[in-house]
């Protein structure tokens, strides 16, 4: 049964903090977006499986322990999601990435695959969907379905600020799979934005607003 996290670290919020703030510039809000998903991903590869390795130290011989095999995959939702790549590859250089591109049709609501590359063997990895928001939990639905269609089994999705509607809605259709967040917000509005959010991440990371 997939758990909620909540990530309630100081250095974690206060970045949050100036991250929502609609003064804050493209090139920080890009870093703080960074930095803060570094800081989870610390704690979203806590189980991450370790091996014992035999080296020598300039003193002598020893047992340590290092991660076993390269069986991480991170997967964004484009485009705001590869805002989030960049502070997981430094702490796992050699993880895989993988991308999903969906837009929302205008007419149904509903998520439509424009894009999608994996690592060909995601049926052996854990696989990290990142995406800065989860909002009404359509867009992060599609993935989760998306990589089970591939073969991926042990999935788990990483965001920075939720709506309790979108919480809900991806527990409801894949108890399966845990949530990795670091602010769960009051609601959505009636445009579906987060309330109080932070706007439109891809808009703020890429400048375009």
């Amino acid at each position: 049964m997939g758990k909620v996290y909540l990530f309630e670290h100081p250095l974690i919020q206060h970045k949050l903090s100036i991250l929502r703030d609609k003064n804050t510039n493209v090139k920080d809000f890009r870093e703080l977006v960074r930095e803060i998903s570094m800081l989870m991903a610390y704690e979203v590869t806590r189980d991450l499986p370790l091996e014992d390795v035999e080296i020598e130290t300039p003193i002598c011989k020893t047992t340590v322990k290092r991660l076993q095999g390269e069986d991480l995959g991170i997967i964004p939702v484009l485009r705001a999601g590869l805002g989030m790549v960049d502070g997981m590859l430094e702490l796992v250089p050699s993880a895989k990435v993988g991308h999903i591109g969906l837009y929302r049709d205008p007419e149904t609501k509903l998520p439509v695959e424009y894009y999608c590359k994996l690592p060909t063997d995601v049926e052996k990895r854990r696989l990290i969907i990142v995406d800065p928001m989860l909002a009404t939990g359509g867009s992060s639905n599609a993935a989760i379905s998306l990589l089970k269609e591939h073969g991926g089994k042990d999935i788990s999705l990483m965001c920075l600020i939720a709506a309790p509607e979108g919480v809900k809605a991806v527990m409801e259709a894949h108890p399966d799979v845990d949530i990795y967040i670091a602010a769960q917000d009051e609601c959505l509005n009636e445009h579906a934005y987060i309330v109080p959010g932070l706007g439109d991440a891809g808009d703020r990371i890429f400048g375009t607003k």
